[in-house]
C-alpha cells in the first residue's frame, strides 16, 4: 500500500543526498543511509532541486536577457545547488575511463580528488553543450514554458541515474553509492515510470512539439543503455561517480535532441 508520508520522506532524503539542501531532520528519524526505496523519489527531487534554476530562466526569459546568459546562469545555479556533484562524477568518470589502463588503476584514478586532462575536457563540454542547447530552446519558448523545459529536463536526467545505479552491481564495496544500497527492484520501476511520465508532460506544457518530447525521452534511454556497457567493461560495475556522470550525460543528451527540434 503506497504510504504518503513514507513517499515526503524518500523525497526529503533523495533531496538531501542529491543537492546541499538542508531538509528537516523529521524524515531522517530511523535513517540507516541506504536509499534502496528512496529512489523512487529522485525525479521529483531533481525536479525540486532545479526549480530556483528554471525560475530563474523564466524571469530571464521574460526581460529579454541574452539566452546565452541566461542558460549559463540557470546551470550554473544548478551546480552551486547540488555542489557539482554531478559534475564531480563526471571528471572523475572521464579520468578514469580515460586514463586507466586496467579496473584496478580506473578506481584508482577515480577514487583521486585531482583532475586530469579528460575530466577537464569533459567537463568543459558538458557546461558548453548544456549552456549552448538551452540557450537555443529558450527563444523559441514562452518564458514559462522554458522553465517547465528546465524541470523535465531534471526530472529525466535523475530518472536515467536510477536505471543506471540498478542495473549494474557496484564497481567496489566502500564507495558512497555501495554505502547506499542498491535500489530496490520495484521502488526503480516506480522512479522510471514516474520520470517518464513527469518529464513527457512538462515537456508538452512547456509548448514542445511532440516530436521533441519523443526524441528527448528516446535520447535520454539510449544515453544509459550506450554508457552501461562502457562502464560494465572498464570497471565491472557502477560507482558514485558513474551515477553522476550519468545524470551529465543524459542531460547533455536531452538538451541536444530538444535544440534540434524544438
Amino acid at each position: 500500500m503506497f504510504d504518503i508520508r513514507e513517499f515526503i520522506d524518500d523525497l526529503a532524503r533523495s533531496v538531501a543526498f542529491l543537492s546541499r539542501i538542508h531538509m528537516p531532520q523529521r524524515h531522517f528519524v530511523g535513517f540507516d543511509g541506504r536509499l534502496s526505496r528512496a529512489v523512487r523519489a529522485f525525479p521529483l527531487a531533481g525536479i525540486l532541486i532545479v526549480l530556483p534554476a528554471a525560475a530563474l530562466v523564466s524571469v530571464f526569459s521574460a526581460i529579454g536577457a541574452s539566452p546565452l546568459f541566461t542558460a549559463f546562469t540557470a546551470i550554473a545555479v544548478q551546480a552551486l545547488i547540488t555542489g557539482a556533484l554531478h559534475e564531480d562524477g563526471l571528471g572523475d568518470t572521464a579520468d578514469g575511463l580515460g586514463g586507466g589502463r586496467t579496473r584496478e588503476s580506473a578506481l584508482i584514478i577515480m577514487k583521486d580528488s585531482r583532475i586530469g586532462s579528460y575530466g577537464a575536457v569533459a567537463l568543459i563540454l558538458s557546461f558548453g553543450l548544456r549552456s549552448s542547447a538551452l540557450a537555443a530552446v529558450i527563444p523559441l519558448l514562452s518564458p514559462s514554458g522554458a522553465g517547465l523545459l528546465v524541470l523535465a529536463v531534471a526530472a529525466i536526467s535523475r530518472t536515467a541515474m536510477v536505471w543506471h545505479w540498478s542495473k549494474l552491481p557496484p564497481a567496489r564495496r566502500d564507495g558512497v553509492a555501495a554505502s547506499a544500497g542498491e535500489p530496490d527492484a520495484t521502488a526503480a520501476n516506480v522512479a522510471l515510470g514516474l520520470g517518464i511520465v513527469s518529464a513527457a508532460l512538462l515537456l508538452l506544457l512547456s509548448g514542445a512539439p511532440l516530436l521533441a518530447v519523443v526524441l528527448a525521452i528516446a535520447a535520454s534511454a539510449a544515453t544509459v543503455a550506450a554508457f552501461h556497457p562502457i562502464v560494465d567493461g572498464k570497471i565491472g560495475g557502477y560507482t558514485g561517480d558513474t551515477i553522476g556522470a550519468t545524470q551529465q550525460l543524459t542531460e547533455i543528451a536531452v538538451l541536444a535532441a530538444l535544440a534540434l527540434t524544438v
